[in-house]
């Protein structure tokens, strides 16, 4: 298994996504126009409104994504999350249309619009899927053994999904008992 460290930064923005999240940053504003300029029931929305996008800002959109030799580690600005290299049964890119065959129909627990979707994304043939997005395209599917799979949105996506099968297969063939291995 390759010792190289390779991070990767959260995509840019697809032009939809940064169209909402432009749209979107607009409103504190127009919320605290309205305060200074005599409508003091403003105020608490703005303010409301403030502590939503920072939350989402640090806590929900991670900011890279580092492919190790023991674990890929999804790093935001307040935390940090490992996924253990023994657990990604695959890692591959996958398109628009191959993701709604994948998950069928979905529906986004968490944030959304605001840089990208992040949180849950409860699909009707897969369950529950850990979702960090900033794009519309682009995107990898993490597939884990006995865990919820993640769908990311790293810059360079075949680059990172080389970088996380490197070496993978020895590694999960390890991980599978000898009499499982010829099943499918």
């Amino acid at each position: 298994m390759s010792t190289a460290v390779r991070t990767f930064r959260l995509a840019p923005m697809s032009p939809l996504i940064l169209t909402l999240t432009l749209g979107l940053l607009v409103l504190p504003l127009v919320f605290l126009g309205n305060t200074v300029f005599g409508r003091s029931h403003y105020a608490v929305p703005s303010l409301l409104l403030v502590a939503i996008y920072a939350w989402v800002w640090l806590r929900l959109r991670p900011t890279r994504f580092v492919v190790g030799p023991a674990a890929v580690e999804v790093i935001w600005p307040f935390k940090r999350r490992q996924i253990p290299r023994g657990d990604i049964t695959d890692a591959r890119f996958i398109g628009r249309e191959e993701l709604r065959r994948e998950t069928g129909w979905c529906m986004r627990v968490g944030a959304g619009g605001l840089w990208g979707g992040f949180g849950w994304l409860w699909t009707q043939r897969r369950g529950i899927v850990q979702m960090y997005i900033s794009r519309t395209d682009g995107f990898v599917w993490i597939e884990r053994a006995g865990d919820r799979p993640w769908l990311i949105t790293p810059e360079q996506p075949h680059v990172f999904v080389r970088a996380v099968n490197e070496g993978q297969t020895r590694s999960v063939s390890a991980s599978v008992p000898s009499d499982a291995k010829g099943l499918s």
